[in-house]
């Protein structure tokens, strides 16, 4: 008899998958704040977006949907009143502490 070997497929890693409960989302949101790096903000609150459901999170802030996924890509330059929007959609506050 002869065993064949199963091909095993690895999934993609989806940050919004995890992201199940406000704990969960603030601390990920600090962690990448503090890499200080907007390109990383903006991916995760897609991925926050994502998880809370995109639809919503543009009828909460009063954009499209492909203005949000637009806004919220790496590269984009949104304006920091409509990261803000964003943040107030997800329900979470950035805040500022002394370096």
């Amino acid at each position: 008899m002869k065993k064949t070997k199963t091909r095993r497929r690895l999934l993609p890693f989806d940050a919004a998958r995890y992201l199940t409960d406000d704990d969960a989302v603030a601390e990920y949101l600090n962690a990448v704040l503090e890499t200080g790096n907007l390109d990383h903000l903006l991916l995760a609150l897609g991925d926050i977006a994502r998880a809370r459901g995109m639809a919503q999170v543009a009828k909460d802030t009063g954009l499209g949907r492909e203005s949000l996924y637009k806004a919220l890509a790496p590269g984009a330059k949104p304006r920091f009143d409509t990261v803000l929007k964003v943040a107030r959609a997800l329900g979470v506050k950035l805040t500022a502490q002394a370096a």
